[in-house]
Formats: C-alpha cells, sequence, structure tokens
C-alpha cells in the first residue's frame, strides 16, 4: 500500500497503484464519479467509470460522502486537469466506512468549529500547521542534542512559583495545596551542575485571564540552562537555533506553508545575528512609531504589536528595568537597576516569543531578591541551596514553541497553533 505523496510521481505512470484514506471531494458525472481522496500526505483525484466497472460498484462509489474510508487500486496517469496533476483509474476498492453528512463545512462559526475541533483537525490548513508544528518540535530537539546539550525532564506538580502566585494554577495533591508548574527553569537549573547543558520541552500553565491572540492557559514551552553561559553566550545559541528551525521548515515544508498561503519568502529573509536593543533605546525608538511609552512601562501583545510591525527580522530586548523582571534575574553590575536579560521578539507584529538571561548565582544576592519580591526563602529552600555548593555564572532561557509556530506559519490567533487549545473559556473537546 503506497502513500499518495509517493505515487505522485513520474515513476508511477502508467502502473497499478494501491493508496487508503479519506475522501476529501466527490462529484458524479453521468457515468463518471471523481473521488479526490486523501491521506496524511497529499491528495489524488481518483475516477470511477461505468467503462470499467459494474453498476453496483459506480453505485457503491457515487454515494460515498466526505470523510468516508476507503482503499483502492488502480492505474494512475497525469493528467494537468487533475488537483495535483495525477489521476488514478480505480479498478478495485474496499470502503472502510460510509458517512452521514460530515458536520464540518466552509463558513461555518469559530466556536462551532473549537466545539468539533477533533473533526476541524483533519482539514488540509490544518493538517500542514500540525506538520510544521512536528517540524518545529524536532528541529528544537535537533539543534540542542547538536550542540552539547542533554534533554532533562521535570515535574508538573511544583510547590514554588517561577513567574508570580497570581498566574497559578492550585491543584489538591492528597490534600496538600500543591500548583501546576509555570516554568521547569528551576528545576532544569539544578541539573546544570551535572550535566552543564541541559534542554527540555513540557507543557507549562498560567492562570492569566488574558484573552490575547498569543495566550494559551496551556502551553509547549522549550526550556534551556547552560552553566558558564552569559546573557551574550545564550543569545548566540538561541538566534541560531531560531534559524535552524525555520532552515528545517523550509527544507521540509514547503508545500504546507503553500497550502496556508505562508509567503516564504518572509522566512527565507531572516538573518542572524538578530539586532539587539536595550529596553531604554527600544522605548525612545517607539516614539517613531506615534507611541506614547516611558521608561518602566511594560511591553504587552499591543505594545510589541506596535513595534514589530516595523520590523522584518526578530530582535533582541535587553536589559530591562529591575521592576519588569522576577527575582531570578541577574541585576547588572554595571548598570544599577537594570537586568541582564533578553526577550525575543518576533517580526511582523508576533512581539515575544522567548525570554532569557543570566541568572544571579551569588547566595547574599539572591536572598535579598526573593525579599524584595515579597517571598520567603524557606520555600525556596532547594533553589537557594544551589548558590551555597558549588554556584557558578549561568544563563538560560524560556521559548514559547506555540508563538513560534504562530509566527512562522502566519497565522493570526495561537488557537491555529495547537490542536486542542485551551484558554479561559475553553477545555473541551
Amino acid at each position: 500500500m503506497e502513500k499518495i505523496r509517493d505515487v505522485l510521481s513520474d515513476n508511477f505512470t502508467g502502473k497499478e497503484v494501491s493508496i487508503r484514506g479519506w475522501v476529501y471531494r466527490i462529484r458524479s458525472s453521468g457515468r463518471i464519479t471523481f473521488i479526490v481522496l486523501r491521506d496524511s500526505t497529499d491528495i489524488v483525484q481518483c475516477v470511477a467509470s461505468s467503462d470499467d466497472l459494474s453498476a453496483d460498484a459506480m453505485k457503491d462509489l457515487s454515494s460515498l460522502t466526505v470523510e468516508s474510508s476507503l482503499e483502492l487500486s488502480g492505474t494512475i496517469r497525469k493528467d494537468p486537469r487533475a488537483v495535483t496533476g495525477y489521476e488514478i483509474s480505480i479498478n478495485t476498492y474496499k470502503i472502510y466506512e460510509r458517512n452521514e453528512n460530515f458536520p464540518i463545512a466552509r463558513d461555518l462559526g469559530e466556536e462551532f468549529l473549537l466545539d468539533n475541533r477533533h473533526l476541524w483537525l483533519r482539514s488540509r490548513e490544518f493538517t500542514a500547521v500540525l506538520k510544521i508544528r512536528s517540524t518545529v518540535f524536532k528541529a528544537f530537539t535537533d539543534y540542542f542534542y547538536g550542540n552539547g546539550y542533554y534533554q532533562v525532564q521535570a515535574p508538573m506538580f511544583v510547590s514554588t512559583a517561577t513567574e508570580g502566585g497570581a498566574s497559578l494554577f492550585n491543584v489538591d495533591y492528597f490534600g496538600e495545596k500543591v500548583n501546576l508548574t509555570q516554568s521547569s527553569q528551576f528545576y532544569l537549573e539544578t541539573m546544570i551542575f551535572s550535566l552543564e547543558k541541559v534542554f527540555t520541552i513540557a507543557p507549562s500553565f498560567r492562570a492569566e485571564k488574558s484573552r490575547t491572540r498569543r495566550h494559551l492557559t496551556e502551553y509547549w514551552h522549550a526550556e534551556g540552562e547552560a552553566a558558564w553561559y552569559n546573557n551574550e553566550d545564550m543569545m548566540e545559541d538561541e538566534e541560531k537555533m531560531i534559524k535552524f528551525i525555520i532552515d528545517e521548515v523550509l527544507k521540509n515544508n514547503m508545500e504546507d506553508l503553500k497550502i496556508i498561503n505562508r509567503d516564504p519568502a518572509r522566512l527565507e529573509n531572516i538573518k542572524v545575528p538578530f539586532q539587539r536593543i536595550r529596553y531604554r533605546d527600544l522605548i525612545e525608538k517607539s516614539r517613531e512609531f506615534g507611541m506614547n511609552l516611558k521608561y518602566g512601562d511594560d511591553l504587552g501583545a499591543d505594545e510589541e504589536y506596535g513595534i514589530m510591525v516595523h520590523f522584518d527580522n526578530p530582535i533582541f530586548v535587553t536589559d530591562y528595568p529591575e521592576s519588569l523582571k522576577t527575582f531570578y534575574h541577574r541585576p547588572d553590575p554595571d548598570s544599577p537597576g537594570e537586568i541582564l536579560c533578553h526577550d525575543l521578539l518576533a517580526p511582523e507584529g508576533y512581539g515575544e516569543i522567548l525570554g532569557g538571561g543570566e541568572r544571579i548565582y551569588d547566595l547574599e544576592e539572591l536572598l535579598d531578591r526573593i525579599k524584595k519580591n515579597g517571598l520567603s526563602p524557606e520555600d525556596y529552600y532547594w533553589y537557594v541551596d544551589l548558590r551555597k555548593y558549588g554556584s557558578i555564572p549561568h544563563s538560560g532561557f524560556g521559548l514559547g514553541l506555540d508563538r513560534l509556530v504562530m509566527w512562522i506559519c502566519g497565522l493570526s490567533n495561537i488557537r491555529e497553533t495547537i490542536p486542542y487549545p485551551r484558554t479561559i473559556r475553553r477545555v473541551k473537546p
């Protein structure tokens, strides 16, 4: 049994092929029925003719509906009029399941499609996005394996917060209150003392009541930590990783980009190194774009959109004010009040996809930052211990893979990047 994309070749012209899949489109015209069949690789037009098949067989095939499943054998030939340039004349077939009317059609409402995501996933557009997503996840892993990192795993049930208590999901854990993890960062930091360079891909959970086009309550988080790295070292790894992922998508998913109408030139023109812009300088530059930002303002989705529509390449924003970053970021000893950190903002208005920087490695400095943030050092005893026993300079990052897919695919909403999105208003299917 061949896959459809494999038989769409001059090497198969005039030969008998066998394929299986689902009815993508069907129409009958007198003594001929045209069935466009799809599988995970592509679509192909198949023709049932009364010259080759019995009247009962023709009736059987012509009564199929969209998403009915079958396998068939027939002779393939080139036909420029066919949807993918080839056509199969059906000789034999087997129907596995004949549908009633498939409920998914064009021009249905967004909520209906979200409620029926288990069926909408079959669309060619969503299939293309899922293939690109698969490439992105694999390329991320391949890059770090190829650069001396080890893949590790961290727990999802945690007792400490990394980003803030207001966005924590509380869970009853056999009578004890714990949280779903916001980030694997702290656990990755523990592992650099044995493995030095580590990464993970895992879900993270944020109880943020945000309804922007780029927020999920459960999202896929790619994170890394590296011993002996400073802020610049980390940015160099990150930009090479992003470029590697884009190149892999361009190499493996050109047809998928075409299906979702994403201009590949937008990705082909991405260049490294990415520009570094200090936060204070970006605030000044934003005034050129008609924005009324001042030093100390946080950059949310709207602000980042207003800035990044003017860029065609990602930029690193560095040296944020201390007030905008959480306690574990290392203050810049040469620039009081600022942090040795960076956010990576994607062009075309997509904004932040990654955040990273140096971690505090001095014990007293970490304790001071914890207390200034109104937290208890006892709650973070194991994290504090890392600064007592062989502490070293180190840096790390967290990348939102769904946001990265959103930008690479040129999608308008992060919900379209993930099979089953979880937002503040959606927990089904």
